[in-house]
């Protein structure tokens, strides 16, 4: 028996759990809370592509496909499919690499439709290893068996939503409601199966659902109401990214037919007070003091339902847990041998969402920058920005890897503080950890060379950061505080410290004009061309209705198209003063930039991407070059550290003559992981830089800053800064002497 059961519901991703269970998990700890976490998605997908899954999905199926060739086939070829499915998952889930070879050599999968991609899609994985080869075929092999359910068995289905459509901007309740009031399709009737078995188990008092996106909202619905009917003296809440952001201003109250509970931002507290509540238990034990009543009464950003109505309850006075107090996250419970790497397209920021699991961490609550005017800046989760120290995070490292046997860390920032990422990368190199790690970032000029030497010293491996609109006045309105110049400058940066970089890109910002349009695409293309940029994805902007945008529109020239508010609140229509159309855009951006991201088609004309007309680029052809070809200002800040991340260097003397004079010299041997590197310098001057290089050594625990280093260095010699950017010192700065 556990009091508390949290449950992802169907379907978030297929290769790692969402981690906020886990989180509250490991808060929840901290309170000695008994508490059990089930990632429902996972276990349902493999329930469905299992051997006896699909025996019973074709049969289910029927003869419903008639018409429909791509079915057809696939039914055709069903005992291949049956015959073949446990192979194929293990083989995602990394427990049988040898299948990759057979998965490769063809005549092994059965083929549909999606198959048909191959061909264009050869020179983008051609020059991949065979595993991920075949990570990508068998992803093919169940986007195949997807469409088949889809159109033959449940027409809701999707590896990482499941009837998304029902959750999106849903103001009204009534959709929802029709819809669960309908028979349990065949996706529902596999789900509350295992619920059921869990439940029994379990016996809860408490079922917490944490329902981070649309596409998650109907099976939590469909749960909640499975356990009201089948199980009336459990309580149930939901929590979670969707209630956070869309049910703010909930009224219906029909809602509560299948909630007792909906709370909003933060859990740790509000789960916290739930129990007490349900439990009905004080510090002592007693469950029918006056302390005991007083407590159960108190609630935290809590929706319930009162008299009949629908109440919003903030009346405890305790305040919400810092950071530091949460605990590290648990994913005990969680059947982590069993999620499935895919690769479903050449995108290679894409293929670290959904290949390999990554423990998941935070390294500041909310966002240092918070003033985007398209973000939710007025919501809690972004607003209230709260860092954790590098040292506690990096202990949440070490025992989650401990824990998981995993290594790898995604952070999960709205943007992780340049400041921050320092210092945690610093713990991680002092530590001598091994890890692989990446995080969200803003394009800001934090980003130095050095710093991002010093990132990818510590395993960080790829980033995503928003360029947005790729457009100075554009970027000016969104409050984005950075100018395409900067975003060029910080991209190579990375890109040259070899840490991967994507970007999130949008077209249709309020007042956009299709020339901003074309120059935006004009300076990404070149950005790519240049090799500074290796992974973009194209948004369209959305007005959200707790963003600047969303409660300001008459400042950005939108006029919100508003409906009654009784549901969900997010996403609001509008009309631009523009009068442009958008979404006409949108297959041309996307197509050019996955051929951008492959090395071809640099050399087309803009026009050819798109079937109607548009204007030249008003952009240089070597904007972006310029950009990079700003000169360094040899200048550095008195107060910047100096850190060496390096090895320690062989010395060998000799002496060198001219003119009749000779004195000694001393050569001194860096051996990095890829090359050699070799400098000579006076005898006293080499001495002095060794003993330097042990004193400013990422091991030693005092740090020095640049003023420091040169007054050392006056005592003993003089023209620092000749010194300091000479070629010899320069040759190390980009091989472990960096300047933070």
């Amino acid at each position: 028996m556990k009091d508390l059961f949290l449950i992802t519901p169907p379907f978030t991703q297929l290769n790692t759990p969402y981690p906020a269970t886990a989180y509250l998990k490991g808060f929840l700890n901290t309170k000695n809370i008994s508490a059990f976490q089930m990632d429902l998605g996972i276990e349902v997908i493999l329930e469905i592509f299992s051997k006896k899954g699909l025996e019973k999905m074709f049969q289910v199926s029927g003869f419903k496909f008639q018409g429909d060739e791509n079915c057809q086939r696939i039914y055709a070829l069903k005992q291949d499919y049956i015959q073949t499915i446990d192979s194929v998952i293990s083989f995602l889930q990394g427990k049988n690499p040898t299948l990759a070879r057979q998965i490769c050599s063809g005549n092994f999968l059965p083929e549909a439709s999606r198959f048909e991609q191959l061909d264009d899609m050869e020179y983008a994985f051609g020059t991949m290893g065979m595993q991920d080869k075949a990570k990508h075929l068998a992803t093919l092999y169940l986007e195949d068996l997807s469409d088949y359910i889809v159109a033959c068995v449940d027409e809701n289905f999707g590896f990482s939503r499941y009837a998304e459509r029902l959750g999106r901007s849903a103001n009204s309740f009534d959709e929802l409601y029709h819809q669960l009031q309908q028979k349990p399709t065949y996706i529902d009737e596999i789900t509350l199966s295992i619920l059921n078995q869990k439940l029994t188990e379990i016996q809860p008092k408490l079922v917490c659902f944490s329902v981070p996106f649309p596409g998650n909202l109907y099976s939590a619905f469909r749960c909640a109401q499975f356990i009201k009917t089948h199980f009336p003296g459990i309580k149930t809440a939901m929590g979670g990214g969707f209630p956070n952001t869309e049910l703010r201003d909930l009224k219906d109250k029909r809602v509560f037919e299948f909630f007792d509970f909906i709370t909003l931002d933060d859990g740790e507290l509000p789960i916290e007070l739930l129990h007490r509540n349900i439990c009905h238990s004080d510090e002592k034990g007693t469950s029918n003091s006056e302390l005991a009543k007083q407590i159960s009464s108190e609630f935290k950003r809590t929706f319930l339902l009162e008299n009949n109505q629908v109440v919003y309850k903030n009346n405890s006075t305790q305040p919400d847990y810092k950071q530091s107090e949460v605990g590290t996250p648990d994913y005990s419970d969680l059947q982590l041998d069993n999620y499935i790497s895919v690769i479903e397209i050449a995108n290679p920021m894409h293929s670290l969402w959904s290949d390999g699991r990554w423990n998941k961490l935070t390294m500041a609550h909310g966002c240092y920058w918070g003033k985007c005017t398209f973000c939710d800046i007025s919501l809690n989760y972004i607003k209230l920005y709260e860092p954790i120290a590098a040292k506690l995070l990096v202990d949440r490292m070490e025992e989650l890897i401990v824990q998981t046997n995993e290594n790898g860390f995604h952070f999960v920032d709205e943007a992780a503080p340049p400041a921050l990422m320092k210092e945690v990368a610093l713990e991680i190199l002092r530590r001598k950890l091994t890890v692989s790690w990446w995080t969200n970032i803003r394009f800001e000029k934090s980003f130095t060379a050095d710093l991002c030497q010093l990132l990818k010293a510590s395993g960080c491996i790829a980033v995503s950061g928003g360029l947005e609109v790729a457009s100075d006045r554009l970027l000016e309105l969104i409050k984005k505080g950075v100018t395409v110049e900067q975003v060029a400058q910080v991209t190579r940066n990375f890109t040259e410290s070899g840490i991967m970089v994507h970007a999130y890109l949008m077209y249709g910002y309020p007042t956009q004009t299709v020339q901003e349009t074309v120059d935006s695409l004009e300076m990404v293309r070149q950005l790519f061309e240049l090799g500074i940029l290796q992974s973009g994805f194209w948004h369209q902007f959305a007005m959200t209705a707790h963003s600047p945008v969303g409660m300001f529109p008459e400042e950005f020239g939108v006029t919100p198209q508003h409906n009654e508010i009784t549901f969900a609140n997010n996403d609001i229509q509008f009309t631009d003063k523009t009068g442009i159309n958008h979404d006409k855009f949108s297959f041309g951006l996307k197509k050019s930039l996955f051929n951008y991201m492959h090395g071809i088609c640099f050399d087309y004309d803009l026009q050819e991407w798109f079937d109607f007309k548009i204007p030249k680029t008003k952009i240089a052809p070597d904007y972006i070059i310029s950009c990079l070809e700003k000169e360094d200002t040899f200048n550095t800040k008195p107060t910047a550290k100096i850190v060496w991340i390096g090895g320690t260097p062989t010395s060998e003397l000799f002496t060198k003559s001219k003119k009749g004079q000779s004195w000694e010299m001393m050569k001194l041997t860096f051996h990095t992981k890829i090359e050699t590197i070799e400098i000579s310098l006076e005898k006293e001057k080499a001495i002095w830089l060794t003993e330097l290089l042990k004193k400013i050594s990422i091991t030693a625990n005092k740090t020095f800053t640049f003023s420091q280093v040169k007054q050392d260095f006056e005592t003993h010699f003089e023209d620092f800064e000749l010194f300091w950017y000479s070629k010899q010192l320069k040759s190390l700065r980009g091989q472990g002497l960096v300047v933070l």
